[in-house]
């Protein structure tokens, strides 16, 4: 390989830190930015798929992660309070995956094994230093930077990976179109250390629920549970977010006398957005940065590290030698699976839960049943929400 400057990472989430183990696997020199000085501790994605697991493995994290989550063999849709519901079990998948579940853990601590990790061997990770501004040319690509002290400093490499999220930095100064729609719900979660088990029948670690009129989740995690609730009919977000009305709902799932004992509460609003291409000359985008989908089905930050997965061996082949252009591979595997698989799949999950007339949610859920009873079908299922299949399209495209 050819001696190159180190390449910019901006993001120290789980998709800049995955796409920094795998640099720092290949002895491809980097620098990673991160505008927080701290790794946040907050409430953000805590499913991880089959695929997701099998990647990590290679990276000696999977182990280490699987020891701080929960084991999550199946996960359903049900009816409440009937209890009525269509189960998928993960074991029927188990010839194609090292891991076939799903594992309950906070993003929070893939972030944290993955970073003392790489200051172990030596990384060079730099927190709390914003990027303020993005520029590059056919040689290299400059950044502007702002630290903790509020000096300004400026770096300059051969490639920039912007996997700085959302609201992404890299994106917005080097103007990619990020078309979608925003969703008119607003969601509310809420945690709780209330043992929802232990009262609903036949509960799997993921719930995805309807109520009468609604609906809501209940994501188990090792010490506490995360409930997704929505405001009520023509109830303002405001009155929604109030104690009373937080405890109205979580009464409605559960009757407790004296009340439940919620720990955080957080709302947020859900987009369905992509940019065109993931490339803009030697600037890639992954994961949020370059797409976001509804949460349902705990997609976004698994296809965010796959996107790294998939950008690191491509940009390994052109620092090898290969054509620049051949980047444009990224893009081409990447993207079609993102708005075909993970952002439409994401959508179709979110319109099902969605649904308020209870004639079409009894179709919906006896058509998930037979799936759950056909072996064919509950294979094909579960390869495609598990996101194998997906990643395996990615993988034929030239």
């Amino acid at each position: 390989m050819k001696q190159v400057k180190p390449i910019i990472i901006v993001g120290a989430g789980p998709v800049g830190l995955t796409a920094a183990m795998l640099l720092q696997n290949r002895k491809i020199p980097f620098t990673l930015y991160e505008a927080e000085p701290e790794l946040p501790d907050d409430l953000r994605a805590s499913t991880f798929h089959p695929p997701t697991l099998d990647m990590l493995e290679t990276l000696g994290v999977a182990a280490p992660l699987v020891a701080q989550g929960l084991v999550s063999p199946t996960w359903q849709v049900r009816i409440h309070p009937s209890g009525e519901r269509a189960v998928f079990d993960l074991s029927v998948i188990s010839d194609a995956t090292s891991h076939p579940y799903r594992l309950q853990c906070e993003q929070s601590k893939l972030c944290r094994i993955m970073l003392d990790m790489l200051i172990a061997e030596g990384a060079d990770i730099r927190m709390g230093v914003k990027v303020e501004g993005v520029e590059q040319d056919d040689h290299g690509v400059r950044i502007a930077l702002r630290d903790s002290k509020n000096e300004a400093t400026t770096d300059e490499a051969d490639f920039l990976i912007a996997a700085d999220g959302a609201r992404s930095i890299v994106r917005s100064a080097l103007g990619f179109p990020f078309k979608g729609k925003t969703y008119p719900e607003t969601t509310i979660l809420a945690t709780t250390h209330f043992p929802f088990d232990e009262h609903l029948e036949g509960l799997s670690n993921v719930n995805y629920v309807w109520k009468e009129g609604g609906t809501f989740s209940l994501l188990r995690l090792p010490d506490l549970w995360r409930c997704s609730l929505y405001p009520d009919g023509e109830e303002s977000i405001e009155d929604a977010l109030e104690p009373e009305s937080i405890e109205r709902k979580l009464q409605e799932i559960v009757q407790v006398e004296g009340g439940h004992k919620v720990d955080q509460i957080r709302p947020y609003r859900i987009h369905m957005r992509i940019v065109d291409d993931y490339r803009s000359g030697r600037v890639l985008l992954a994961g949020d940065a370059a797409h976001l989908n509804s949460p349902s089905g705990g997609m976004g930050m698994n296809g965010g590290i796959h996107d790294a997965f998939e950008l690191v061996n491509t940009l390994e082949e052109v620092l090898n030698g290969s054509a620049l252009d051949g980047l444009d591979r990224y893009t081409r595997r990447r993207r079609p699976i993102a708005e075909q698989e993970i952002l439409t799949q994401a959508d179709r999950n979110r319109a099902r839960m969605q649904e308020r007339d209870p004639v079409k949610r009894r179709e919906s859920l006896q058509a998930l049943q037979r799936t759950v009873a056909d072996p064919d079908a509950a294979r094909e299922h579960l390869l495609r929400s598990s996101m194998i299949a997906g990643l395996r399209k990615a993988a034929e495209i030239a």
